[in-house]
């Protein structure tokens, strides 16, 4: 729907009373903001337009806001512009009335004029503004305050300010393509804006990781491991530095009803043989790591021809959220959705103007499964800054491919544990070891269950050592409705765990290694394997990459 509204000298850029272009400067802790757009008002007695020197001046990016009060019908008027040259708008006839403020006996002079205190509170935050009514003008440099007089500072908290530096007068107004906007409800206008002020690449939509001989590819879609790991190739674009990005995942059952560990993760293609072969041609296209407990595990360390798996988020399902929310329990109102988001900033070289594989891994045997959609967000940041850095992939023993006969990450079982070997052919400064570890396996004395120190070497010296261990299970009973209940009055999801909780993602931690110099380096993780209890045995999840300047 179009709205086209009447205000002709908006649109003609003339005006039939007095205009005045306020220049506002912007201030934190008492310190002028380096680099900002310069905020702007042009106002008479009809209107008043928020604007900014970039915009005003064609010099802004898209998406840009603007706004406009129109004062005789007291409507808030927002107008953006998005990344599409694509202008909404919507309408607020309800703000400026409901505005109330605390009139202070203060006063003092900006500019020349003299000015009277207000104070009010938004959200938790205390608002003073001053203004005058020497100019017989109702203006402010944000939707508060407008009939207040002209609006001359504000203040939020006693440490950010928006202060006049100077009043003009100017003879038209800046032109606005008002008529050719769509309107648009509140709501939705503040999220399409949202939505335009960063991209989303797209990697799965609603899409089923189960166990079926019956899983199938398709044009878009790779399926592998009998549908427990869907793959897609992405062409990322360039992503300027300093960019801050996310990566996000919303699972729901589909008929499964226990917590399975759960990985997004990114397959790099930087040497002649990827975690792709052992996809596409089994686990025996993978190379072998053995450690003399006389078990063989593929494609967990790189070597000279092989990269293993990036993981970007490690997740957990939790037991059967919404399929199985009919299971009633008083005073719990199941969750829907689950939702898992982190930052992958780090990651940036692995993805940035690189068509890669991307990939989802639920480790299930369900023929429903899971229903999952995963995103990838890019945030530029012009002003964040960053080094250049480079990321090597060392290890992940998180069997992604368990449906397809790959090895579980029983290797801590002798004092060697995990060890890999890596050649720098430059040094490399500040490094550090991005780490993510969950236990698994066993009953009442399993890993799961039980605290185990983790040990880092480093070229044979013990580098660093912590016991990952989750103690806030109970913080998310309400997204496990399948969860079993005990005569002791705990849910299984309210349990303890090694470093994961069922409907959480396990944050990666991040190991000073310090500088490495050129030349063959070993990095080795051990970690005290409980020994196994019938048919159930230990297992650990690790994975680690590099990074450094």
């Amino acid at each position: 729907m179009k709205n086209f509204i009447l205000i002709s000298f908006l649109i003609f850029g003339k005006s039939f009373s007095q205009n005045y272009m306020i220049t506002y400067s912007k201030s934190s802790n008492g310190k002028t903001i380096e680099n900002q757009d310069v905020l702007m008002i042009f106002t008479n007695a009809n209107h008043t337009l928020i604007t900014t020197n970039n915009i005003i001046s064609k010099k802004t990016e898209f998406p840009f806001e603007q706004n406009l009060v129109v004062k005789n019908s007291n409507e808030y008027i927002q107008i953006a512009s998005l990344n599409d040259k694509k202008i909404i708008q919507t309408k607020d006839s309800i703000s400026l009335n409901k505005q109330s403020f605390e009139y202070l006996p203060d006063t003092k002079k900006i500019l020349g004029y003299v000015c009277k205190k207000a104070k009010t509170t938004i959200n938790s935050n205390t608002i003073e503004l001053w203004y005058t009514n020497d100019l017989k003008l109702n203006a402010a440099p944000t939707i508060l305050g407008q009939n207040l007089g002209l609006v001359l500072e504000m203040t939020r908290n006693g440490n950010y300010s928006i202060i006049a530096t100077k009043i003009e007068k100017t003879k038209s107004f800046p032109k606005l393509n008002l008529n050719s906007s769509e309107s648009l409800d509140l709501v939705t206008y503040r999220d399409a804006l949202l939505k335009s002020r960063f991209t989303t690449i797209k990697i799965f939509k609603d899409q089923i990781i189960n166990f079926s001989e019956d899983s199938i590819s398709n044009d878009t879609i790779l399926r592998f491991a009998n549908g427990t790991i869907a793959l897609r190739k992405m062409k990322f674009p360039v992503i300027k530095k300093g960019s801050q990005i996310f990566a996000d995942i919303t699972e729901q059952s589909n008929g499964d009803a226990y917590d399975r560990t759960g990985s997004f993760f990114i397959i790099p293609t930087l040497t002649s043989i990827s975690f792709l072969d052992g996809l596409k041609k089994g686990k025996a296209a993978l190379p072998i790591y053995t450690n003399g407990n006389g078990k063989e595990y593929q494609g967990v360390v790189a070597t000279q021809n092989y990269t293993p798996i990036v993981e970007m988020i490690r997740f957990f399902t939790p037991f059967g959220i919404k399929h199985y929310n009919t299971i009633q329990l008083k005073d719990k109102n199941w969750q829907d959705n689950v939702y898992y988001r982190q930052d992958i900033s780090d990651l940036r070289n692995l993805l940035n103007n690189q068509e890669v594989y991307v990939g989802i891994f639920i480790g299930n045997y369900d023929k429903g499964g899971h229903k999952v959609s995963a995103n990838i967000t890019i945030h530029t940041e012009e002003e964040l800054q960053s080094k250049e850095t480079k990321i090597l992939p060392l290890f992940c023993t998180n069997n992604v491919m368990e449906m397809a006969g790959q090895e579980y990450g029983t290797m801590f079982n002798v004092d060697k544990g995990l060890e890999v070997k890596f050649k720098l052919d430059q040094t490399l400064k500040n490094c550090k070891l991005r780490y993510i570890v969950t236990g698994h396996g066993g009953w009442e004395n399993g890993d799961e269950f039980v605290p185990k120190k983790n040990s880092i070497y480093l070229d044979g010296k013990e580098n660093f050592s912590f016991t990952p261990w989750r103690q806030d299970c109970g913080s998310y009973r309400l997204s496990n409705p399948a969860s079993g209940n005990f005569s002791n009055g705990l849910s299984s999801s309210d349990y303890s765990r090694a470093n994961w909780c069922p409907g959480t993602v396990t944050n990666p931690i991040y190991i000073d290694l310090g500088n490495l110099e050129v030349g063959t380096h070993t990095i080795q993780v051990k970690i005290p394997q409980g020994l196994p209890e019938g048919n159930s045995f230990s297992s650990w999840n690790v994975s680690g990459v590099l990074i450094g300047e």
